[in-house]
């Protein structure tokens, strides 16, 4: 792969655009298969399905992978997934899949994962020993493994302490089978040879696996898994012998021409993302490979990794942002303010303070474990080097702490054995730098060893540098990074601070309101250069709204006074009715979450979605209630809030007054960033169902089904020559024609000679480019962002774009258009807010 375009190589097939499909039981392989002749009229290359590896029985996802040999029996199977190959490739699609390469479940009952079962089993005696980052045990004094203890591998799934679960008697000997287990309820366990005669608490002291209260996992969990989720246990495919065994079978479905890509799930996690592209790029002769990266800030992705490039996150972040008006950012401070200081709280003014606040909490909370073995790591080194031991493990503590917090990436990536590269040593510096000034001076000193240890410097006794320990360390620290961001920001501060909700969206910073054009144009010739055929987004299984409701909430940002009238309004619309202890922040979340919503019809979210994302949320925030601690009152307060602005006349003719007022807004955010993503450079992806108006929230409300027959039935009337009658219609003609350009003209888009450039415009309220190829621009982008504030001028004027030399169709209303001087723009959006033009 080259890595100055990271392109894959010419014989290796590149998608024009893919669609997103959520495999499971209800959707399976033969369900899919039936939706082909839809999306290929849709006019999309790739199918891209989620996991398809064998997974929890009646997983809602498939990212707890089970089996890495079979395919996901729930979805129907080999033949099932042979039956789709056979029907997309007879309608000239391919497909790209997802891959969970950082981790396995740990199912009920373990058994079900058979290596982890084996490993339980044997312990670090198992043939699968090596699949598992397990601290185990250290040899005995003769050398041999001595089994169970406080160091055996933790399984915290026992409802109270050990000692009470064996004084009640709940755990039971089964000797029935064709081996004994230990059963506790729905959980069994293997029995180590030669311990099913001891007494209970002996035997249960002698196993491979030490049984624990759930809540010791948080603290003493000693297998590395993903995030804080216990029940995902890390995989280490940096073993070539693992990732052989955890890949077989998908590299057999790209031997065979099934699979033509893959999308690559956390590689955040892995001990060396760039070793493990490396091995997948040898092993697939350089295939299409896009890894779901999360980018902060001026981030790039390595220059060194060997795919096309993110999920697009990055690009959603840049498009999004294009439709937000950034003279919104300081009335609408004064909004949230207002509201989520009600109580009399201190409100922070920016995301930043939040942010540190979540990520020390998630720290000392449920990473503590990792955390702990951080500091091992750190202890261990020093206590084998004399010019080290001074260093204590409360110092060592503290500095780890605070350089977690500090770091604002979601991990460096230092190689150990290799030096650091400059730019991750500057991440690293800035990192440190913020520490320092949240320690105590006496403490310098060691965060000054950390920093030398975590970037493989030489540092106490001359020539210790490349040891194991010391490499265990740096890639540990490395690993969690990611969660500490993803669970501090993501997963808490997101649903704390949320002045505009539309910009606490993943990859996004709540901090930054509005993109200019020009930004826009330097981030897209910039993918061009270096990753042309990256992958970009509007929305995924992960993300926290959908491409639709961030455009909604996103006009919020043009008319920030009317907002704050309405949001006045609809608070004192059911001041009656609310408990006094539903806080403002709630409240105000509440007020986004139905405008973010509202159909275009008027109809507001089901009672049933809306409790149940609120219920997420709350619990997510970790302020007034939490999953392991929930508090019914709190919580049944906001739930009857909900129900009565659902209930309420007043508060749907408000939030329609509003809609109303911004309706040109919505409408061109709506059909502007869906035509930007598919004609800016990558290779874009629609999630399924967001052809049409899609206004999820949060998983698992971005789960739910989805009506294709309806969408088919749909795209057939437009294909007949109906005119859309709605924004969903308009959506749906917007992101079918555009589909169909790029697949008919793939080399405009995708080519090795495909070309970008903005192209210029008297205003700045149009979003205009040009792709072609080294003949000349072949299509023309144009999108009207602000659009309220265009309609507050009296529209567009006199204003013109400057269309190259030729004659051009507008690919959604036929309409000819002369280029070669200035055209009025007027002229070319006399339909739509959005055009595109395609030479003839």
């Amino acid at each position: 792969m080259a890595a100055h375009t990271h392109r894959p190589k010419a014989d290796r097939k590149v998608p024009v655009s893919t669609y997103r499909l959520q495999v499971r039981a209800t959707q399976g392989f033969d369900a899919v298969a039936e939706q082909i002749g839809y999306l290929a009229s849709l006019g999309v290359s790739h199918l891209y399905l989620s996991p398809i590896l064998a997974a929890t029985q009646g997983s809602a996802h498939g990212y707890d992978v089970l089996d890495h040999s079979r395919l996901s029996s729930d979805a129907g199977g080999r033949e099932a997934f042979d039956r789709l190959v056979a029907r997309a490739h007879e309608a000239g699609l391919g497909i790209v899949v997802d891959v969970v390469p950082n981790h396995m479940t740990v199912p009920t009952p373990v058994r079900l994962n058979q290596p982890l079962w084996s490993v339980l089993k044997e312990g670090p005696l198992s043939p699968f020993a090596d699949w598992f980052d397990v601290s185990w045990p250290e040899v005995n004094s003769g050398g041999k493994f001595e089994p169970g203890g406080a160091r055996a591998l933790l399984m915290p799934v026992l409802g109270d302490r050990i000692g009470t679960v064996l004084a009640k008697d709940e755990l039971q000997l089964d000797i029935g089978g064709d081996e004994p287990v230990l059963r506790y309820y729905d959980h069994e366990f293997p029995v180590r040879e030669g311990t099913e005669s001891l007494p209970m608490a002996e035997l249960v002291d002698r196993q491979w696996y030490r049984l624990a209260h759930w809540k010791v996992g948080d603290q003493e969990l000693n297998y590395r898994r993903f995030f804080d989720v216990g029940t995902l246990v890390a995989v280490r495919v940096e073993d070539p012998a693992v990732f052989d065994a955890t890949h077989a079978l998908l590299l057999e479905l790209f031997e065979a021409g099934q699979v033509d890509g893959f999308r690559i799930d956390h590689p955040d996690g892995l001990a060396d993302p760039r070793g493990y592209l490396r091995r997948l790029a040898a092993a697939t002769g350089d295939a299409w490979v896009v890894a779901e990266k999360i980018l902060e800030g001026d981030e790039t992705l390595p220059g060194d990794w060997p795919c096309a490039g993110t999920t697009g996150y990055d690009a959603l972040m840049r498009v999004g942002g294009l439709f937000v008006h950034p003279g919104g950012a300081a009335p609408l401070l004064s909004t949230w303010t207002r509201f989520a200081g009600r109580e009399g709280e201190a409100v922070s003014p920016d995301m930043a303070s939040v942010v540190e606040v979540s990520k020390r909490e998630v720290v000392n909370g449920s990473l503590f474990t990792e955390v702990a073995r951080l500091v091992e790591l750190l202890v261990r080194i020093c206590e084998t080097d004399v010019r080290l031991r001074d260093h204590t493990r409360r110092a060592f503590e503290r500095v780890i702490t605070a350089l977690l917090v500090s770091f604002h990436r979601y991990r460096a990536y230092v190689v150990p054995g290799e030096p650091a590269p400059h730019d991750q040593v500057e991440v690293m510096d800035h990192a440190v730098s913020l520490a320092r000034a949240s320690l105590a001076e006496d403490l310098h000193d060691t965060l000054d060893l950390v920093r030398d240890l975590l970037l493989g410097r030489e540092a106490g006794s001359a020539g210790r540098i490349d040891e194991k320990t010391r490499g265990e360390l740096m890639v540990r620290f490395q690993q969690t990074c990611g969660p500490v961001m993803a669970k501090g920001i993501e997963d808490t501060a997101f649903y704390r601070w949320f002045r505009l909700a539309a910009l606490n969206e993943v990859g996004g910073d709540p901090d930054v309101v509005g993109v200019p054009p020009e930004e826009f144009h330097a981030f897209s010739s910039r993918l061009l250069a270096a990753w042309p055929v990256t992958m970009t987004t509007l929305s995924t299984h992960d993300t926290k709204r959908a491409e639709d409701a961030r455009a909604r909430l996103s006009v919020i940002s043009e008319l920030p006074h009317a907002w704050d009238s309405c949001v006045t309004a609809l608070s004192d619309a059911v001041a009656g009715q609310r408990s006094s202890l539903v806080d403002g922040a709630t409240e105000y979340l509440l007020w986004q979450t139905l405008l973010a919503t509202r159909t275009t019809t008027g109809a507001l979210i089901s009672a049933e979605r809306l409790e149940q994302y609120l219920l997420k949320a709350m619990r997510e925030a970790k302020l007034r209630t939490f999953w392991t601690a929930v508090d019914a009152e709190y919580e049944a307060a906001v739930l009857d809030l909900a129900r009565t602005a659902l209930a309420s006349s007043e508060v749907a003719y408000l939030l329609g007054v509003f809609a109303r007022q911004g309706s040109a807004s919505i409408r061109a955010n709506v059909l502007g960033q869906k035509l930007v993503q598919l004609t800016m450079p990558g290779v874009p992806d629609v999630y399924q169902g967001a052809e049409l108006l899609d206004s999820s929230l949060v998983d698992p409300d971005n789960r739910r089904p989805v009506d294709f027959s309806a969408r088919a039935a749909l795209l057939d009337r437009l294909d007949g020559g109906a005119r859309p009658q709605t924004l969903e219609e308009e959506k749906l003609l917007v992101t079918s024609r555009t589909l169909r350009v790029r697949r008919d003209h793939p080399e405009w888009f995708v080519g090795e000679r495909a070309t970008y450039g903005p192209l210029p415009t008297t205003t700045g309220y149009l979003v205009a480019f040009g792709r072609g190829d080294d003949s000349g621009v072949a299509a023309v982008t144009l999108a009207t962002r602000l659009a309220t504030s265009v309609s507050e001028l009296g529209g567009w004027g006199s204003n013109t774009v400057a269309l190259p030399e030729g004659s051009w169709v507008d690919a959604f209303t036929a309409r000819q258009v002369a280029g070669g001087s200035p055209t009025p723009v007027a002229d070319v959006l006399s339909d739509y807010p959005v055009a595109l033009l395609v030479r003839q």
